[in-house]
C-alpha cells in the first residue's frame, strides 16, 4: 500500500500571481497534495505584521489557490489555525498537525538578518508558533541578473526532498537560500549553516526631507561558514531558525 501523500500549504509574500510561488506548486505537486494560500498582491518586507482589526477578503480562485486581502502570517495563521474553516476538508491533518507549510520561492534571498523582515519567513514562522512544520526558500538574485525559475526549481529539487523527510526541531523552521550561479552551472553544493547576524548597510540618500534607502544588498558583511557567506558562495544555503533560542 502506498504512504498518503503529503499535506502542504504553499504561501509567500510576493503574491499567489509570482512566478516563484507558482514554480513551487509545480514542484511540490509532484509527490504532494497541495493548496496555495497566499496573498492576493505583493507583501514583501512586511516582516510579521497580521491583521487584528480589519477584515480578510478571501478569493476562491481555484479549489486549490486561495488569495487572500492579508500578510504572509495572516494566510499562515488562516491555513493552519487551530479554529479555522479556511480548509475544513484537511481539519483532520491539521488536528494532527500532519501538514507542512512551505513558503516562497521567494524573489531574492532571505539570509541573515532578513529574516526579521522577510514576510516569507514570517509566514514559515507563524507555521511553526502553530506547531507545524514549515520551510522558507528564497532565490538569491546577482546583481544585474534575471531569474531563471527551470533553474531554481532544478536547484530546489533535491533540498525540498531532503528537508521533508528531515522535520526541523519543535519550535524551528528551516530556511532555504538558492544562490545564483551563471547559467549551465552544475548542481549547488547543500550547506547547512548558522544565519550570518551581520547588519545590513544602513545608507540613506537624502534629498531634501526625504531620505532613501541605498544600502549595497550584495556588499553586505559575510561571516566564513554562515547563510551569507555560502549563498553568495555558490551553494545552497539552509539554516534551521529556532523561535526563542536553540
Amino acid at each position: 500500500m502506498s504512504s498518503p501523500r503529503p499535506h502542504i500549504v504553499i504561501s509567500n509574500d510576493d503574491g499567489i500571481d509570482a512566478p516563484g510561488i507558482q514554480t513551487l506548486a509545480q514542484l511540490l505537486s509532484e509527490s504532494s497534495d497541495c493548496r496555495l494560500v497566499a496573498p492576493d498582491g505583493p507583501q514583501s518586507g512586511v516582516g510579521h505584521a497580521v491583521a487584528a482589526t480589519s477584515d480578510l477578503q478571501v478569493q476562491f480562485r481555484t479549489p486549490e489557490a486561495i488569495a487572500v486581502g492579508g500578510t504572509p502570517a495572516d494566510c499562515a495563521r488562516l491555513a493552519l489555525g487551530p479554529d479555522s474553516t479556511l480548509l475544513e476538508d484537511w481539519s483532520e491533518a491539521r488536528r494532527a498537525h500532519a501538514c507542512w507549510l512551505v513558503a516562497g520561492i521567494n524573489h531574492g534571498a532571505n539570509l541573515g538578518v532578513d529574516l526579521y523582515i522577510s514576510g516569507t519567513a514570517a509566514a514559515a514562522r507563524e507555521a511553526a508558533i502553530l506547531g507545524f512544520p514549515a520551510i522558507a526558500i528564497s532565490q538569491y538574485v546577482r546583481r544585474h541578473g534575471d531569474v531563471d525559475w527551470d533553474d531554481s526549481a532544478r536547484r530546489a529539487r533535491p533540498v525540498l526532498e531532503q528537508l521533508l523527510d528531515r522535520p526541523p526541531a519543535p519550535g524551528a523552521f528551516w530556511n532555504v537560500n538558492l544562490p545564483h550561479p551563471a547559467p549551465g552551472a552544475g548542481p549547488s553544493e547543500v550547506v547547512f549553516c548558522p544565519p550570518d547576524p551581520s547588519p545590513q548597510p544602513v545608507r540613506y540618500a537624502r534629498r531634501g526631507s526625504a531620505f532613501r534607502y541605498s544600502g549595497d544588498y550584495h556588499a553586505r558583511p559575510r561571516l566564513p561558514g554562515h547563510d551569507v557567506d555560502v549563498c553568495f558562495g555558490g551553494a545552497v544555503a539552509v539554516s534551521e531558525v529556532h523561535l526563542f533560542g536553540e
